[in-house]
């Protein structure tokens, strides 16, 4: 009696099931979680909140007439700033929290947590700091000002979608 084995390298099916995965859940341009991804994580952080009676906090960011840098430099020098911009705000905020792009010139950040209703204003505060300076690329200063909204779970909505929404109002 033998045995037999089947071996069979399963090495480009992982590779595409990340490239699906990440196709699906992340932004191509900013690395960023997506809307899909962003959403899902905050009703977990929701969840979570009302289990533990803690409070959350939504912040939207729009990039003011950003159209602009898209029509005049085109979409390639565009998205190098988006990048920018992206990797900068996550800078701001803590691991614990989620920094998305949430549609063309839009970002959305999931404070989960929040101790102090302070937290989220002084976060606001550092990101429209940031916008006051030029962001440079190719040895060229580029301003760009920034709109921002922020809502507070269970002050400003139960759900995500209310949440999201007065955030955005706000702004």
């Amino acid at each position: 009696i033998g045995t037999v084995g089947i071996f069979k390298d399963i090495t480009e099916l992982k590779r595409n099931e990340k490239k699906i995965y990440n196709m699906e859940y992340f932004d191509r341009i900013t690395g960023l979680p997506n809307k899909t991804l962003f959403f899902d994580r905050l009703k977990v952080a929701l969840n979570g909140a009302k289990r533990n009676c803690v409070r959350l906090a939504i912040i939207v960011i729009d990039l003011d007439n950003f159209k602009t840098i898209n029509d005049t430099l085109g979409h390639f020098f565009g998205d190098r700033i988006l990048k920018q911009i992206a990797e900068n705000i996550k800078g701001l905020v803590r691991e614990a929290d989620t920094v998305a792009r949430f549609g063309g010139d839009e970002f959305i950040i999931l404070q989960p947590g929040l101790k102090d209703i302070t937290d989220v204003t002084k976060v606001a505060d550092r990101i429209l700091e940031k916008f006051r300076s030029p962001w440079v690329l190719e040895g060229r200063e580029y301003y760009i000002t920034a709109s921002v909204g922020i809502s507070v779970y269970p002050n400003d909505g139960q759900d995500e979608n209310i949440l999201v929404r007065n955030a955005d109002i706000t702004m």
